[in-house]
């Protein structure tokens, strides 16, 4: 059986991007493969380090978005990363073997800086999040690691950190191997990829007043000034949006748009009205588990109690590859 690894940083609740971009994915795989999917809070304080106040809410919040989604804790180990120091440790050995240039050259790091300019992240942490991605990826020698495009970078530096470590060391890992994501991207409410960085997400959570709220917010085909000016959907995100959850409507709706039938207002309730009606079930379950307190926690102990023998196990076998032992 293949062994897989994901995880998701703790920094809010989870939005439409995260669903169609590799949440429903996990539930699929849960079902078919061995699954580790652990809370990155170490990850999220390569960024949000100055405020931590709210990481351990975060974190639980995270689980129980999780399960109310699908996540089945008895189908896949989930663990939050600070619970596992022995990723801590195997970072520390991976960062003496990788060349300061391979982490420069990873587009992120100038990209993040960019996007995140109010933030101070040039830090050795931030610089060094790739080799903790190995490290998180490999202390539990996962073979798949689901990613989308933009992500395709990190995992080739893990993979290029494996062979020189079996280079130096003699064969230990294999190289793991990516899941490429075939989910659109996502857009959010500004039209940018939608993102808890920019604000502009739906959330899994969210009633439907601010659903509706949000949805009405969409910034549309530009070239659409007035309700009588035909639009393009293709140039609009709300229609992106349509693909996904008023499938049996699109050629409706493309038609109205290019036809001036609807405003835009006329489009955007129907997405409105199937978004919030496919999140409902997602809601009832988060209500429910939000009235067992403590679930989030024991579900990530059960998760570490399956994680640690692998890692401790994977760590000895470094430490006396590097000669630590």
């Amino acid at each position: 059986m293949t062994r897989i690894l994901t995880g998701y940083r703790p920094t809010g609740k989870l939005h439409l991007g995260h669903l169609h971009g590799n949440l429903l994915r996990m539930i699929e795989l849960q079902e078919e493969a061995e699954c580790f999917f652990f809370i990155a809070d170490w990850h999220a304080l390569t960024t949000d380090y100055q405020d931590p106040s709210r990481l351990r809410a975060f974190t639980e919040e995270m689980v129980l978005d999780w399960l109310a989604a699908g996540i089945d804790p008895q189908k896949a180990a989930i663990y939050r990363q600070s619970d596992l120091p022995e990723v801590a440790e195997f970072q520390l050995y991976l960062s003496m073997i990788t060349p300061l240039g391979w982490l420069e050259r990873v587009p992120s790091f100038k990209e993040q800086q960019e996007q995140l300019k109010g933030r101070e992240i040039a830090t050795h942490g931030f610089l060094g999040y790739p080799v903790l991605q190995a490290a998180d990826i490999l202390i539990v020698r996962a073979e798949g690691v689901p990613v989308g495009e933009d992500q395709l970078p990190h995992l080739e530096l893990t993979r290029e950190i494996v062979r020189r470590f079996n280079y130096l060391y003699g064969e230990t890992f294999a190289e793991p191997q990516s899941l490429l994501s075939t989910a659109p991207r996502i857009p959010g409410t500004d039209g940018r990829k939608m993102s808890k960085s920019y604000g502009n997400q739906i959330s899994l959570s969210d009633p439907p007043e601010e659903i509706r709220a949000k949805v009405m917010s969409m910034i549309t085909d530009p070239d659409r000034r007035t309700r009588r000016d035909p639009g393009d959907p293709e140039k609009c995100s709300v229609f992106e949006l349509h693909k996904l959850y008023t499938g049996d409507r699109l050629e409706e709706i493309a038609g109205n748009c290019r036809t001036a039938g609807w405003g835009c207002v006329e489009c955007k309730e129907v997405l409105a009205e199937r978004v919030s009606d496919s999140l409902q079930p997602f809601r009832e379950k988060r209500k429910e588990l939000e009235n067992r307190p403590g679930v989030a926690w024991e579900v990530l102990e059960g998760g570490l109690r399956k994680a640690r023998p692998i890692a401790r196990e994977v760590l000895a076998e470094v430490r006396r590859r590097m000669g630590i032992d």
